[in-house]
């Protein structure tokens, strides 16, 4: 991996000067602009060159400055779903096609971001997916493709190595021929939201494989979070990690920088894998990373929604031979991102019941059309207004001690709570007769034990014999959990959770 990119890769703000007007990369036929913001058009030009910008009824002009920057900003504008072209005129003319106005996500975070709908196809399985589920014009990604880097950059690479990437430097609308080549979390997101508003929606795709939170982190993220210490002695130019990007700041200058003049409407997030088993301390980067990019945009708090950890399938891990204080694997980083719905305007997808069962191990759930929709849920209810939806699973609240017993008590109980099951990409079934699983509770001696807990109206109570003067309460607490089985009657998996702070 080079350390430094040829200006032949960009097109970027700062190019020399040059007779022709130039945009930067994200502004390309089919793009989506944001709706309700002012939206800021950007480019490269002759210095002093005039350029105008045209669209929707507005012509704006501005000269470029001495380097040959030039940016316009358009009035805010309403959703409009029917295409229109932009002009962008200075000594030369260019077109913009299709251009429509909706809102734009950023998809980010590890390869369960990163992967396309059947990117985890089995041979012996039929796709997950019809290529009609794909036909949504008015739906379109932007894949940025930009490498790490130790400055924040603003340039879009357009090419790699000897070859173009078909989907760099583009906005691609989804169709039967094109959906395939999604982020399946963000095209079952934005599918979603599409559906239930008729507001085109812009995705743009920039994550990837393997890689911890801290690289995505900005600076002034990481210093805006008094319990994490400074970083010292980082590298002026970025070398390669020898695999997966892991210096601090990286991605956040290659791969986030670069968008933050474009306006948004929010960002989803799928990662935590790398970061192991961190529980407080991925709480603390949640909040470098969410505050960071927010000051990085200057749009407020804008909506930021995590997908909580999947559960990982083992064929061992029945409960019987399971330690029932759990705390194995990913059950503290899962309490961090649940956590995390303390900062404004966040949202948390749990996906703990999608855990492959024909594949133990696999950190990759195939089923990615559950958690896209389950981001949406929380967006819908949150960031469009659908007032009396149940956007979420059941998610802990408070307890009360009864005696020898522990009632629980949560929000989002919806119109109540079940026992189900869910496999694959099938329903969820419900078994009013079921026995719910994996709850542990335990007394002052901190000495867990396997619990009995039964639905009472919209609240659990909690109980066993070998505890009889019970304080709390784990449910779901482990690496696995694929036999996890509280709901809601929406269908909704509950969040793992734990009363304790042992």
């Amino acid at each position: 991996m080079k350390n430094l990119f040829p200006a032949t890769m960009f097109l970027s703000a700062a190019l020399s000067a040059s007779a022709d007007v130039k945009l930067n990369a994200l502004f390309a036929d089919h793009m989506v602009l944001q709706r309700d913001l002012p939206v800021a058009v950007f480019g490269a030009a002759e210095p002093n060159e005039k350029v105008t910008v045209a669209f929707a009824g507005q012509e704006k002009s501005v000269a470029a400055d001495k380097d040959g920057r030039w940016m316009i900003k358009l009035d805010a504008m309403k959703a409009a779903a029917v295409p229109a072209v932009m002009t962008v005129t200075g000594n030369n003319k260019l077109t913009l096609n299709d251009v429509v106005v909706g809102d734009v996500w950023i998809c980010s975070g590890q390869s369960n971001m990163d992967f396309t709908p059947g990117a985890y196809h089995n041979a012996l399985d039929p796709l997950p997916y019809d290529e009609k589920d794909f036909d949504f014009p008015l739906l379109r990604q932007f894949h940025l493709v930009n490498e790490p880097s130790m400055r924040p950059e603003t340039g879009i690479v357009v090419n790699r190595g000897n070859g173009t990437s078909e989907e760099a430097a583009s906005w691609l609308p989804c169709k039967p021929t094109t959906g395939n080549r999604f982020t399946a979390v963000g095209l079952y997101f934005g599918r979603k939201l599409q559906q239930e508003t008729g507001v085109p929606i812009g995705l743009i795709k920039t994550a990837w494989n393997g890689t911890r939170i801290e690289p995505w982190i900005s600076p002034a993220g990481l210093a805006s979070v008094s319990e994490l210490p400074p970083v010292t002695g980082l590298p002026t130019e970025y070398k390669s990690d020898g695999g997966y990007p892991s210096t601090w700041h990286c991605l956040f200058n290659g791969k986030i920088h670069p968008l933050t003049r474009y306006g948004i409407k929010g960002a989803i997030w799928y990662q935590g894998e790398s970061n192991g088993d961190e529980g407080e301390t991925y709480h603390q980067k949640l909040r470098a990373l969410i505050g960071g990019w927010r000051t990085a945009w200057g749009q407020g708090d804008f909506p930021f929604h995590i997908v909580q950890l999947a559960g990982r399938f083992r064929a061992s891990d029945a409960p019987a031979g399971q330690d029932p204080a759990g705390g194995d694997g990913w059950a503290k980083i899962r309490m961090a991102q649940f956590k995390a719905l303390g900062i404004p305007h966040t949202g948390l997808a749990v996906a703990m019941d999608l855990a492959d069962v024909r594949e133990p191990g696999d950190i990759h759930p195939k089923n990615k059309r559950d958690v896209g929709e389950r981001l949406a849920l929380w967006a819908l209810a949150k960031d469009y207004g659908k007032k009396d939806l149940v956007y979420s699973g059941p998610l802990y609240k408070e307890m009360k001690i009864e005696g020898d017993k522990i009632r629980l008590i949560f929000d989002s109980v919806g119109s109540g709570l079940t026992v189900a099951t869910k496999k694959g990409f099938a329903p969820v079934v419900k078994e009013p007769k079921g026995r719910l699983k994996h709850f542990a509770i335990a007394g002052e001696d901190k000495k867990w034990a396997w619990a009995d807990a039964v639905i009472d109206g919209k609240t659990v109570v909690v109980s066993s014999p070998a505890v009889p003067k019970p304080v709390a309460v784990r449910y779901a607490y482990t690496m696995s959990g694929d036999d996890c089985n509280l709901y809601n009657n929406e269908n909704l998996p509950a969040s793992p959770f734990r009363t304790d702070d042992w």
